[in-house]
C-alpha cells in the first residue's frame, strides 16, 4: 500500500474542518441534510467499491438496516447510548451477517448477485415488519448519544452529533481510498474485467469478492448507524427495495470514478428531492427517474466524470 498521499486523501483531510465549520455556518434545514447525506453515503460507498469490481447490490439496504437496528436496539434493550459503542454495534453486527452471506453471494455475478442480495434484504424487511417487540411497520425511536459520558442538550446536542457524523464519515472515505489504492482495491477492477485471467494469476475471485462484500456491509452498517442517530428513528422501510435502489441510484449518478463522488451525489440527490417534491408533489418521481435516464444517456461514467473531462482538458493543454 502507497504511504504517501493522493489528491483525494488531500482533498478529504482539508475538506474535514471545512464540513465542520459549515455546520456552524450555513441554515439548520441544510445542515441536517448535510448529516442524513453522509450518512447514506457512506451506504452509497459500499455499492461503488462493489460496482467497481462488477457488481451491483440491490440489497445493501440490508446492512444500512442492520447497522441502525443494531444501534437502535443497543440503546433499547440495554441502555447503551455512547455513540462509539452504537458505531461499534452497528459495525460488528453487519459485518458479522455480511461474513456469513458472503459465502453463498460470493458464488454469483452479476444479475443472480443482484437479485440474491434484494431477496436477503427483502427477507429481513418481512421480518421487521412482524416483530412487535421492535415496533413493526412503525419502528422505535433511538436514544440520544452521549460522548463518553457527556450528554450535551439542544443546540449543543445537534453540533456534536453533526461533528461526530462528519469525522466518522471521512475516516471511512479515507480508508476506502486506500484499499482502492492497495493490491486487493485493484483486484476488484480485475475481476471486473477477466474473472478467469484473475484465477490463472493464482487469485481467488470468490475471496476477493467475500472480503469486498464484507468491507462495504461495514460501511453500510456504520453509514446506518449515523443515519439512525440524526434522525433518532429506525424501521423496517431502511431494507426496503426502494431504500436499496436509491443508494444504486446515487452510485450512478455520481459516477464511480472517485471516492468522493457518493458523498457529493447524495447530497445532490437530496436537495433534488426536495424541489422535485415541492414542483410536483404527485409526480416528483418521475423527475428523479428523468434525471437518471439522462445522466447514463449523455454522462454514463456519472456526474463526476464531468471533473475528470475538466482535469483532463487543463493537463492537454498544458502539455501543449
Amino acid at each position: 500500500m502507497r504511504s504517501q498521499l493522493d489528491r483525494t486523501e488531500k482533498l478529504l483531510i482539508v475538506g474535514l474542518p471545512i464540513l465542520i465549520a459549515l455546520g456552524f455556518i450555513l441554515p439548520e434545514w441544510i445542515v441536517n441534510y448535510i448529516q442524513v447525506s453522509l450518512g447514506t453515503g457512506l451506504v452509497a460507498l459500499g455499492v461503488m467499491i462493489q460496482m467497481r469490481a462488477g457488481l451491483v447490490s440491490f440489497g445493501q439496504g440490508l446492512y444500512f438496516c442492520i447497522g441502525g437496528y443494531a444501534a437502535g436496539m443497543a440503546g433499547k434493550f440495554l441502555g447503551i447510548s455512547d455513540i462509539f459503542l452504537l458505531l461499534a454495534c452497528g459495525l460488528i453486527a453487519s459485518v458479522t451477517i455480511a461474513f456469513a452471506a458472503g459465502f453463498l453471494l460470493r458464488r454469483y455475478r452479476e444479475i443472480f448477485f443482484a437479485m440474491l442480495s434484494l431477496a436477503l434484504s427483502m427477507i429481513l424487511f418481512g421480518l421487521l415488519s412482524k416483530l412487535e417487540m421492535l415496533g413493526s411497520t412503525d419502528g422505535f425511536n433511538l436514544p440520544s448519544a452521549t460522548y463518553l459520558g457527556w450528554a450535551p442538550e439542544g443546540d449543543t446536542a445537534k453540533h456534536a452529533l453533526y461533528v461526530a457524523t462528519c469525522i466518522p464519515t471521512i475516516i471511512c472515505a479515507f480508508l476506502l481510498n486506500r484499499y482502492l489504492r492497495s493490491p486487493m482495491g485493484y483486484i476488484g477492477e480485475a475481476l471486473r474485467e477477466n474473472e478467469i485471467r484473475l484465477e490463472y494469476l493464482g487469485t481467488s475471485a470468490h475471496r476477493a469478492v467475500h472480503i469486498k462484500y464484507v468491507i462495504a456491509a461495514g460501511v453500510s452498517g456504520i453509514g446506518g448507524v449515523l443515519w439512525a442517530l440524526a434522525l433518532g428513528h429506525v424501521d423496517p422501510e431502511m431494507t426496503n427495495w426502494t431504500t436499496s435502489g436509491q443508494f444504486v441510484f446515487i452510485s450512478i449518478l455520481s459516477g464511480t470514478g472517485n471516492i468522493v463522488a457518493p458523498l457529493f451525489g447524495t447530497f445532490i440527490l437530496e436537495i433534488v428531492r426536495v424541489y422535485a417534491v415541492e414542483l410536483s408533489p404527485n409526480t416528483w418521481q418521475m423527475i428523479l427517474g428523468t434525471l437518471m435516464l439522462l445522466t447514463i444517456i449523455f454522462l454514463p461514467r456519472g456526474l463526476w466524470s464531468l471533473i475528470q473531462e475538466k482535469k483532463h482538458a487543463k493537463k492537454s493543454g498544458g502539455e501543449k
